[in-house]
């Protein structure tokens, strides 16, 4: 239930309960719904409550481990950029294909990744198929560093996640997320 100094505590005014099919103006879709007629209002509540709480779950989650010693080293962004480039099957990316798996402006991620490449975590070379282009990939020390930094974080992420929930729920989490996910791309 939202409090009433929450963000979406007026989201009731804000309902459409019209029955418009996710259609804007003209009949063009709207982007990022789903196709067939909305949602009544009781429904778009409990969407709104279930956003709320599951916001309020990742920033839960997210201050303990940004205040895990995991991070001694890095903080959370920089592991994310690491651990990122460890999961692409050729080790090299370009900025803008990083860009697209993070939550954060093209210029904080290319001041972060000049930081990195400073402190010998990331290294760049010319795209061989576009001799303008530039790719990013990690370093023997990135890779070192983003596999014991990894290490620690999966040990704190089955501290606390699977520490609240029971296999059965970490299961349904997944799906569920894995769905919200599918279904906004």
């Amino acid at each position: 239930m939202r409090s009433s100094n929450s963000p979406l505590a007026d989201t009731d005014n804000a309902i459409n309960t019209d029955n418009d099919g996710g259609m804007a103006a003209g009949g063009a879709a709207v982007p990022g719904t789903m196709a067939g007629p909305l949602p009544g209002a009781a429904h778009m509540r409990a969407a709104t409550d279930a956003w709320e709480s599951l916001f309020r779950a990742q920033v839960s989650v997210m201050r303990l481990l940004q205040a895990d010693t995991a991070f001694r080293d890095l903080n959370m962004r920089e592991y994310d950029v690491l651990f990122n480039l460890s999961r692409c099957p050729t080790g090299w990316l370009r900025l803008n294909d990083l860009n697209s798996q993070l939550l954060m402006s093209q210029p904080s991620l290319s001041r972060m990744v000049d930081r990195l490449e400073a402190r010998g975590l990331l290294e760049r070379k010319q795209a061989p198929e576009d001799h303008r282009g530039v790719l990013i990939g990690l370093t023997e020390e990135g890779a070192e560093l983003q596999k014991s930094i990894g290490r620690e974080h999966v040990r704190s992420i089955g501290r606390i996640v699977g520490g609240a929930l029971s296999p059965e729920e970490l299961i349904q989490l997944e799906a569920l997320t894995m769905k919200l996910r599918a279904n906004i791309r």
